[in-house]
């Protein structure tokens, strides 16, 4: 699209046209995923908690000269202070969605003539979505990428097709009355696909009904609508209406049942009548179903139900029944996650090893350029299918340029159609800055045989690869070992977390995270990766070795170090980690160490003075007041002394930040307490800032601080728990998403009579005959042996299972009588959403703190992302 026809969409005398003859090829909203630069055209969104005109200047430098930007006097003088800005293209609008929705709208309109396929639903989309793409793998197919299936993910969606693409596969999701005739006129369907009515975003609408309405809003220009027959039984009316106002589209519901009397046969069979529901004709196709075609279990409904709509579609695509069979055998359950993990050789694996397409690989490259965990990045690629594309040339210089814009240090290509376009591989490589070590194998046998994997050592290795070249071997060789024990970290709710709290907070009040304690048990690398991917602007750990082991896992975010030792302000210093001071011993101590260090001539800072901008050779300190909870602190009573000595050493060290702890902060009997504390606070720090001539940053809230005592937050606020999704004052759980699972397996059943003993000391009696497993997880791993004896309950199915006998160091016993179809090797749920961490340390009289810091760092920690 050229920026003259945008300039036409987006008409404005504001608007600052540098070159109408721009192609532009890719539409972006995040500053931190670029492709094509030059030809990129970025909407810059404000939002709740974000404002992405800020990166204006930062874009620029990366090569972006197509700008959209919301109209304000501050974004304008901003633009018009830089001589640069006026050699850019830059539309004026109201809102940077409408206008990213106007643009996708125009461009839409461009390809008219192909099969579009509209998906709604509660559930279900996503799913039947990627099986749809799988099953129309003979056409050229362009489809969402993950779900995006939002009012910014659909128009990135559409926008990616292209002259070439025969099928359009989009799905659409709504959570309130309004939304859904906006993404209708993004994706224009001429096909719908209606999943089912649930109960997700239930909160969004007055009734199942009104939600329904809102999704059929999707549809209105389709000549063919599939839905379950379900809906039709439970809502006639709303479709007897929908089918009286839009009389040109064919409704056609669907069913199933399993039947015996073609259990030989090897293909689907199809029963299609029509008749007249409301003037119109209304399909209703009765499908009966080989058992042994599918391959999903029959209690697998689910799966089942999204096969059939895939069925359906195809038949009405005129698949014959025979390859309608053929495509069916095929599907098989789909990760939509990215899941980064420990690998061999002191690696990390981003295990996306059942997806490829051209879009995935762009999205999975952005999440392996932002980790900076290891400074060397590979890429492990299979054949692309799928494409509908015959030019293979044009397919993997694409491929190559996508790969050679990100940093990679090592190439894998496996497949016989990426190795035959080999030199294309070569010839993009050899004109990036950095080296790129390539190989390429025909299979992945041959890699497992022939590569030594040695070669990863100290590397992020993304593995994507096409289903039928079973990737997963490769994870499995790579990734590190560990028994059956698994936490998961949802990267997306931990990012949800830290947004809800962005909103309860100033604009200007800084965010400092606390990933002490291996990150409340989560991983603090992994975790402050992200953090700094998302800018928070400080980072917390307790220990200083805890900071270097962040700064050599490439954090560079400030670092303040909550009890730092005398023995670790060489570290400090050579890994610039700022310490929290909270004595007069500890502050002398420190104050010596600067003063007889050489090292730091080299780190010079600039502070403002009341009068004077002057620079410093200075270290920075975090100041710890104690306003009341008599734990770590300066009081007021030493005030005199402590500003002498600052003032004295003002040379030699700069407050980076003074900072309090409220004792009661997430209890309603506390409020009076807090607020004295809030009051002590602002009164010492304000005279602490009077004294030495300037302001550092000042600090007292923590997680429940931040949403119970909103005059409490200064310029910083420090968010421990609450990112790790648990509200302790209880007023704002339901805004947060757990954020981790911890999981294991069953390593072993046994049949146990009634009065036989279990485990050690013979504490557990069965009451009845029954069943016992024994799972892989001890006190050991972090289950306390507090939840011995019919305490503790684990899940297994959703049915909650007793600990029976003691807990022991690395292993349990659980009663599994009351359950059927239990087997050796199936998974155990210590925690997650259902089973909450805060119901786990209620049963043994702790804090969720206790349950998330005990997970021991023996236990594999498996972090994943959409």
């Amino acid at each position: 699209m050229l920026i003259s026809q945008i300039n036409k969409i987006l008409k404005s005398d504001k608007n600052h046209v540098w070159n109408t003859k721009t192609n532009i090829l890719e539409l972006c909203i995040d500053s931190r995923k670029l492709n094509e630069p030059a030809n990129t055209l970025f909407f810059a969104i404000k939002g709740k908690n974000h404002d992405s005109h800020q990166f204006l200047d930062d874009l620029y430098e990366k090569g972006v000269r197509n700008f959209v930007v919301e109209v304000s006097q501050t974004v304008r003088a901003k633009l018009l202070e830089y001589e640069k800005f006026k050699e850019c293209n830059i539309f004026h609008v109201k809102n940077s969605i409408d206008a990213l929705q106007k643009v996708v709208i125009f461009h839409r309109k461009q390809f008219d003539k192909i099969s579009v396929i509209g998906i709604t639903g509660s559930n279900g989309k996503t799913i039947v979505k990627e099986w749809l793409s799988q099953c129309f793998s003979e056409f050229s197919v362009v489809k969402s990428p993950k779900s995006y299936n939002s009012q910014i993910g659909v128009p990135l969606s559409v926008a990616q097709i292209n002259k070439k693409h025969t099928i359009g596969i989009f799905e659409a999701g709504i959570s309130q009355v309004g939304e859904m005739k906006k993404l209708e006129k993004i994706i224009s369907p001429n096909i719908g696909v209606l999943t089912n009515i649930g109960s997700a975003h239930d909160e969004g609408f007055e009734s199942r009904a009104q939600k329904l309405k809102e999704k059929l809003q999707l549809f209105p220009e389709c000549i063919s609508l599939f839905f379950p027959k379900q809906l039709l039984n439970d809502f006639k009316d709303i479709f007897g209406g929908f089918n009286k106002k839009y009389k040109h589209t064919i409704l056609i519901s669907w069913d199933y049942s399993w039947n015996d009397s073609i259990a030989q046969k090897e293909m689907l069979s199809f029963e299609t009548k029509k008749e007249n529901y409301n003037g119109n004709i209304h399909e209703n196709w009765h499908i009966s179903v080989n058992r042994n075609l599918f391959p999903f279990t029959e209690n697998d409904k689910t799966s089942i139900e999204n096969a059939l709509v895939c069925a359906c579609v195809m038949h009405y695509f005129d698949f014959s029944s025979e390859k309608i069979a053929e495509k069916i055998k095929m599907l098989k359950p789909i990760s939509m996650r990215l899941e980064i993990k420990q690998g061999i050789f002191n690696s990390y694996i981003i295990d996306d090893s059942y997806n490829n397409d051209v879009v995935g690989l762009s999205m999975a490259l952005n999440l392996l350029h932002n980790q900076q965990q290891k400074t060397e990045k590979a890429l492990i690629l299979s054949d692309i299918l799928e494409t509908g594309l015959d030019d293979q040339k044009t397919l993997y210089k694409s491929v190559a340029d996508i790969i050679a814009q990100k940093n990679i240090t090592q190439f894998i290509g496996i497949g016989e159609n990426i190795t035959k376009n080999k030199d294309i591989f070569k010839e993009v490589f050899e004109n990036v800055k950095n080296t790129i070590n390539i190989a390429f194998f025909e299979d992945t046998a041959g890699f497992l045989r022939e590569f030594p994997l040695k070669n990863f050592q100290n590397q992020v290795v993304l593995i994507k690869g096409a289903r039928k070249f079973a990737f997963e071997k490769i994870v499995q060789k790579m990734q590190q070992k560990a028994h059956g024990t698994i936490l998961e970290i949802n990267l997306d709710a931990l990012v949800h977390n830290l947004n809800f709290f962005r909103s309860q907070i100033n604009k200007k009040t800084k965010i400092m995270v606390m990933v002490k304690a291996f990150a409340y048990g989560s991983g603090s690398a992994e975790v402050a990766n992200l953090l700094q991917f998302h800018r928070v602007d400080y980072l917390a750990v307790a220990y200083t070795d805890e900071g270097v082991e962040l700064r050599k896992n490439g954090i560079k975010l400030p670092i303040m170090v909550m009890n730092p030792s005398i023995e670790s302000f060489g570290l400090l210093l050579e890994y610039d980690l700022e310490p929290e001071i909270y004595s007069f011993s500890l502050l002398n101590s420190f104050i010596d160490f600067v003063k007889n260090n050489d090292k730091n001539d080299n780190l010079s800072k600039n502070i403002t003075s009341k009068n004077k901008e002057k620079t410093l050779n200075t270290i920075k300190i975090h100041l710890k007041l104690d306003t009341g909870m008599k734990r770590l602190g300066f009081e007021e009573n030493d005030f005199e002394n402590l500003v002498a000595i600052l003032l004295k050493n003002e040379k030699n060290i700069i407050i980076a930040s003074i900072m309090s702890h409220l004792a009661g902060a997430d209890e309603a009997e506390h409020n009076d307490f807090s607020q004295n504390q809030i009051t002590i606070f602002e009164r010492f720090s304000e005279n602490i800032s009077k004294k030495i001539g300037y302001n550092p940053i000042h600090h007292i809230a923590n997680s429940p601080t931040i949403v119970r005592f909103p005059n409490a937050q200064f310029d910083m606020i420090r968010l421990g728990i609450g990112l790790y999704g648990v509200e302790m004052s209880g007023i704002a759980q339901q805004q947060l998403m757990p954020i981790s699972r911890l999981k294991t397996i069953i390593s072993q059943i046994k049949t146990v009579q009634k009065g036989e003993t279990v485990g050690y000391s013979r504490k557990g009696k069965m009451p009845e005959n029954g069943k016992i497993a024994t799972i892989a997880i001890g006190y050991a791993d972090g289950f306390s042996r507090r939840f011995s004896n019919g305490v503790g309950e684990v899940s297994i199915n959703g049915t909650l299972c007793k600990v029976i006998g003691n807990v022991c160091m690395d292993m349990t016993m659980i009663d599994i009588s009351h359950l059927q179809d239990v087997q050796e090797g199936d998974e155990v749920i210590i925690f997650d959403e259902k089973l909450t961490i805060s119901m786990l340390a209620k049963k043994i009289n702790t804090i969720p703190y206790e349950i998330l810091t005990s997970v021991s760092e023996r236990v594999k920690r498996v972090f994943f992302t959409e």
